[in-house]
């Protein structure tokens, strides 16, 4: 279609599954641990969280490539493990999506780990349930909902990233061009049909995407009136 490279689509699309991925199985207990935080404690530690969500993404973008680089402390982690830098590389834009997306994980774990409580876990573990049985039992299907919608919005999220991902991974054909830097790319050129129908498909998956969240909190909405 109009020779439109979409290679950009299919590794925006592979970042966003590894990172979404990633942001629930981490995301977690650091959800876990905050939603039963008090105090000043817990206001600290959810600053820090939703700190990409008022950063310019650039800002954030330069301190991760100073951290991945070879003198940065990911940088020299991976390279005492025999490993090459993270910058520029496929798992670089995935560290950085991880940190950029984490507010849209963690926020919807969170509230349901408040709104759940510590009764239906003590109760499961009253009746003999292990820690893992507990989880997978009771605490999963209860909070089903807040992981659809944490993973929902992680990976929309880091669909549309441009910034942070320009910053650390570059614009490799291939291997970290994305679609949002191919949108750019075409407009920097005047190619505005090919930018066109770029953005129009991330448009209509960013609308797609956040009706469904909007949906999903009304039903749970009129469930508990």
């Amino acid at each position: 279609m109009l020779g439109i490279d979409w290679s950009p689509f299919l590794i925006t699309l592979k970042v966003a599954s590894v990172t979404t991925f990633f942001l629930i199985i981490l995301g977690t207990p650091i959800a876990f641990i905050m939603a039963h935080m008090k105090g000043l404690k817990k206001a600290v530690f959810e600053a820090l969280v939703a700190l990409p969500l008022v950063l310019p993404p650039t800002v954030l973008g330069f301190y991760l490539l100073v951290a991945m680089g070879e003198s940065g402390p990911l940088g020299g982690l991976a390279k005492s493990f025999g490993l090459k830098p993270f910058t520029f590389s496929f798992s670089g834009l995935v560290i950085g999506s991880f940190f950029y997306s984490l507010p849209f994980a963690l926020q919807p774990l969170m509230n349901g780990f408040e709104q759940l409580g510590k009764r239906p876990s003590e109760t499961a573990s009253a009746l003999g349930a292990g820690p893992i049985d507990r989880f997978l039992s009771v605490t999963l299907p209860l909070m089903r909902r807040h992981y659809l919608i944490a993973g929902t919005l992680s990976f929309a999220h880091t669909v549309g990233e441009f910034g942070v991902v320009l910053m650390i991974g570059g614009n490799i054909p291939g291997v970290t061009k994305v679609a949002s830097i191919a949108i750019y790319d075409h407009v920097e050129v005047l190619e505005y049909d090919k930018a066109h129908i770029l953005s129009a498909i991330m448009l209509i998956f960013s609308l797609v995407i956040l009706t469904f969240v909007y949906s999903m909190n009304r039903r749970t909405e009129v469930k508990l009136k």
